[in-house]
């Protein structure tokens, strides 16, 4: 079985996030693996422990994903691919999913995991536009995948916490929520010598013109109003809700 696993770097909300005339500054900012991205490799590696499976880790290249790639090579996967080409960080999630989409029409994997969403989303559709664009089954918010007798079995997990449990023919996309296990750690110098020792393995890639959202501009959130104290008397308080209720016309007498 051959498991491509679409993923991504993003803003480390550790640090400040800077904005310089309505958009975020990038070129300061530090960038990590995304959370959920990192879950659907570490469930690909698990399956990979299981199956044998061969597992591709494939990232577009809008900035430097090397350090990104490498780790999930120093994790355990067996390639690492950067689809190469005039990109940047304002790539739309869906000239995204073409880029990946092509990549995975090419190189035919059984199974293609991803995130379900990452934290720089406007969408969190990624799974499904790669899905839609390659016509093969899909389903999001997936954790607990298996694999057994040429089917992909897996959890779907619902609001209210609800959850239903599936089996899909291959090939398949699925986005993923949460893997079996925590992500694996790998060190710094585990992570330097994979880099001395391996190569990344580059794609080139030609953005399509499809259509996408523009974001117009980035603002940190304005403050609309104070907070009213009315104090710990109990008919004191409930008199001042009366009265704003009233002042808002939501109360009638």
């Amino acid at each position: 079985m051959k498991i491509a696993v679409l993923m991504k770097d993003v803003p480390d909300l550790v640090e400040e996030l800077e904005i310089e005339d309505g958009v975020l500054a990038v070129d300061d900012m530090s960038f990590v693996p995304s959370e959920w991205d990192d879950q659907a490799l570490e469930e690909a590696l698990l399956i990979k422990e299981e199956q044998g499976a061969e597992v591709i880790a494939v990232a577009v290249d809008t900035g430097d994903v090397d350090t990104l790639l490498y780790t999930a090579l120093a994790k355990g996967a067996d390639q690492a691919v950067k689809i190469v080409g005039d990109f940047d960080r304002t790539l739309s999630n869906r000239e995204r999913a073409s880029l990946l989409a092509a990549f995975c029409r090419d190189e035919s994997p059984d199974l293609v995991l991803t995130g379900v969403q990452a934290i720089d989303d406007l969408d969190g559709q990624i799974a499904g536009l790669v899905a839609g664009l390659l016509a093969i089954a899909h389903a999001s918010v997936v954790r607990d995948v298996h694999v057994a007798n040429g089917r992909v079995q897996f959890i779907q997990e619902y609001s209210g916490g609800r959850m239903a449990e599936f089996s899909a023919s291959t090939p398949a996309l699925l986005g993923i929520q949460a893997a079996r296990k925590p992500p694996r750690y790998v060190t710094v110098a585990k992570v330097r010598q994979v880099q001395k020792s391996a190569q990344l393995r580059e794609v080139d890639g030609a953005s399509a013109a499809v259509p996408s959202l523009t974001v117009r501009r980035v603002y940190k959130p304005e403050a609309a109003g104070h907070a009213q104290m009315w104090g710990d008397d109990v008919d004191e308080v409930a008199e001042n809700i009366i009265r704003v209720l009233e002042d808002k016309k939501l109360l009638r007498g």
